[in-house]
């Protein structure tokens, strides 16, 4: 069976997305379009992830926990888990590398912290758009080893993207997945040879609500279940 997905948004954790993405706004949003599957990918951070899978489960719509990190070459790899306590045990690794500059919401944006009623508990007082001190080699290991899923973000983008940073995609990651924008410029991406090897994964990277994807894009699956999910995608991956 289809199951149609974004595996790549925000929530108004992230300080340049809107205050409009809350949990409940996001998946609502996405079960309108028609989708079955998403991803809460925020910036160096997963704290809106328990949030936003709490309301899927009340609105049939799988919420994937995952994080968009920003490694110390500054390439945005999108890490994606199956549960909250590995998602949980990947962000206090991460936290340990992270730059602690305070955040100024008025020149970056708020980084609100939400639960399931969408009501702000609190505020990330660090900003989340920084580096962390982890190299892409190790990002890819340390989520591999956890059981994770993990690829390069938008790499048809000329900044924070594998390619535009290193200039390739290194063979001795092992990559099969790749993501590719939304956009219809991307396509020059697809259809370049170098890049046959690769399974595309087409995302919205969505900072507001009406770019959140449509019921475009899909994974063959056994059924709707995170499980399941990650099982097709290991499948091919392997």
């Amino acid at each position: 069976m289809k199951a149609y997905y974004d595996l790549h948004m925000h929530t108004c954790l992230s300080p340049c997305s809107e205050e409009e993405m809350t949990p409940n706004n996001v998946v609502n949003m996405s079960m309108i379009k028609g989708l079955d599957v998403i991803a809460i990918t925020d910036h160096n951070s997963v704290k809106n992830c328990e949030a936003a899978m709490e309301v899927g489960k009340k609105r049939q719509v799988i919420v994937i926990p995952g994080m968009e990190l920003q490694t110390l070459e500054d390439v945005h790899l999108i890490c994606l888990f199956r549960d909250l306590k590995t998602t949980n045990e990947f962000a206090e690794f991460i936290d340990e590398k992270k730059l602690k500059i305070p955040n100024k919401a008025e020149k970056y944006g708020h980084q609100f912290i939400l639960d399931a009623n969408d009501e702000i508990i609190g505020e990330d007082p660090y900003l989340l758009i920084t580096s962390a001190n982890i190299s892409v080699e190790v990002a890819f290991k340390k989520v591999r080893d956890i059981g994770g899923f993990i690829f390069p973000a938008h790499i048809d983008r000329a900044s924070n993207s594998l390619v535009s940073n290193l200039g390739f995609i290194p063979d001795d990651l092992t990559i099969k997945y790749v993501e590719v924008s939304t956009n219809p410029s991307s396509d020059k991406i697809l259809a370049n040879e170098k890049y046959d090897k690769y399974i595309k994964l087409r995302n919205s990277d969505a900072h507001t609500l009406e770019k959140i994807s449509e019921r475009i894009n899909y994974i063959e699956v056994d059924e709707l279940s995170i499980d399941s999910i990650f099982n097709s995608l290991f499948k091919k991956e392997g």
